[in-house]
């Protein structure tokens, strides 16, 4: 979809968001540099961008997040049988929020992004191999330098994080030809590559706008418009006091839930809460983003003394362009989205309905998009992987017979065996059969986080009880 462009800002259904002149210098100067010292807060922001977002982040107690790494490792081992079997306590560990240091890989699992990868291996490559339409490529390369330019990742102009943007998003142009590019996919990309490779985060972004918001992205924005209408017609349940400032003065769905919804609030929210809001959308579905939507509705427009200054449209729309702190702070976000009662069901039974009166004022609809699916669940259900598309592969694999550089500075001591810890103990067990004694052959272990002294590369490090440090994943870790 071709967006409208203008030099400092970025369009998005009419609603037009200039850069700060911070902005401009960080993305558009000659070299886009930082100097040694600044400061990065724990989400990747320099300089304080995200300050507040991350002085207001819970702090999860070591202990407490290191057992819910070891659980979500768990899941991931047997992701199948526990989204068939137990899912309630997936979702209840989504809305928890997902460990920081496994999070990239839970956003694949639960998209079917891992499955998807495996079931079209080096397509990726062949993708981003291809030179792509060069109307789009124009269009990308001019909005690089607008996702998140405060973050260490796209802050370099012609850096690694945005050449890998660049590479998502022309591979998904050349992937749907049909579908093109959209300015609102290119942040939705920038997020997705903070956490996992280029590939990982591609097959994310097509599950994403395949799966959760078919046709969000598509000409004529059609539906995203229904799913504004869907929006404010639950708003008459939720709040009705809003629900009638908003009819009152004319103040269209599109004007405000536009970027909220095409973005997936990542370009709304202070990060602590996209995070969490990400890991209970691609849980749970477009259901979440609803409720987002409608809480922060709820909370800005829901009584008659915060409608005081609100006399029409654009004073309105500058009280929801600038929603007060406590509103999308983490925990009350959290809280307010787990206690509203909107279901799939009701956002089906209301999509039918607006669906039946776009056609009879606006025709049929000029974009088909597949049916949305709400959430892992309904995707796993729909398209079951097998045990082998779901199998963790290790990224960092250690030959235990290179020559560790560490011992270069020992070269003239007699070098040991790598293997000697085993010979030690007698190659493991024997076993006495027949009367006879058998040695059982060494067992092959893998260490994917080699000693610093290089004498037990062979060896599983052992999770070390009551340890207060975060734990490292033994595969394909994004960290």
């Amino acid at each position: 979809m071709a967006e409208a462009e203008q030099d400092d800002g970025l369009e998005i259904g009419g609603s037009t968001e200039k850069l700060t002149d911070g902005e401009k210098g960080t993305s558009r100067g000659s070299n886009n540099s930082f100097t040694g010292d600044t400061q990065v807060d724990k989400y990747g922001f320099l300089g304080g961008a995200q300050q507040s977002a991350t002085e207001e982040a819970e702090e999860i107690p070591s202990d407490v997040l290191r057992q819910r790494e070891l659980k979500w490792l768990e899941m991931l081992k047997s992701w199948d049988k526990w989204m068939a079997k137990k899912h309630k306590k997936v979702k209840e560990r989504c809305q928890k929020g997902i460990p920081p240091s496994l999070r990239g890989r839970a956003w694949l699992y639960l998209t079917g992004g891992k499955a998807k990868k495996e079931q079209n291996r080096s397509k990726f490559e062949e993708l981003k191999n291809h030179p792509g339409d060069p109307k789009w490529l124009d269009v990308i390369e001019r909005d690089l330098h607008r996702q998140f330019p405060f973050h260490e990742m796209f802050a370099s102009k012609g850096g690694l994080g945005q050449q890998d943007l660049l590479d998502v998003l022309k591979a998904y142009t050349v992937y749907r030809s049909e579908e093109g590019y959209c300015q609102a996919q290119a942040p939705i990309a920038a997020l997705l590559l903070m956490h996992m490779p280029a590939e990982d985060a591609f097959w994310t972004l097509v599950q994403i706008c395949e799966k959760y918001i078919p046709g969000y992205y598509s000409t004529g924005l059609e539906a995203i418009q229904l799913d504004g209408e869907i929006l404010f017609s639950m708003l008459r349940r939720v709040s009705p006091v809003a629900h009638r400032h908003l009819k009152k003065q004319n103040v269209e769905p599109v004007l405000y839930m536009t970027e909220w919804f095409m973005c997936a609030f990542c370009r709304t929210l202070p990060w602590a809460s996209v995070l969490r809001v990400w890991d209970m959308f691609l849980c749970e579905g477009v259901k979440i983003l609803f409720k987002v939507g409608l809480v922060l509705l709820k909370y800005s427009l829901g009584t008659q003394e915060k409608l005081k200054g609100c006399h029409g449209l654009y004073e309105t729309m500058e009280l929801l362009r600038s929603i007060n702190p406590q509103y999308t702070h983490e925990a009350f976000l959290v809280h307010e989205i787990m206690e509203l009662k909107i279901s799939e069901k009701d956002i089906e039974k209301e999509h039918q309905t607006q669906l039946h009166r776009w056609k009879e004022s606006h025709g049929d609809l000029r974009c088909k998009s597949p049916p949305r699916m709400h959430g892992a669940k309904a995707i796993i259900t729909a398209e079951p992987p097998n045990r082998l598309e779901l199998k963790q592969k290790p990224t960092i694999i250690v030959d235990p017979f290179l020559p560790n550089t560490a011992d270069q500075e020992n070269a003239d001591e007699p070098k040991k065996s790598l293997l000697e810890p085993e010979k030690a103990r007698g190659s493991r067990k024997t076993k006495k059969k027949n009367g006879h004694i058998s040695t059982l052959p060494p067992r092959e272990v893998f260490n994917p986080h080699p000693s610093p002294n290089g004498l037990s590369l062979g060896l599983k490090p052992e999770p070390t009880q009551g340890s207060k440090e975060s734990l490292a994943s033994n595969d394909d870790t994004y960290l």
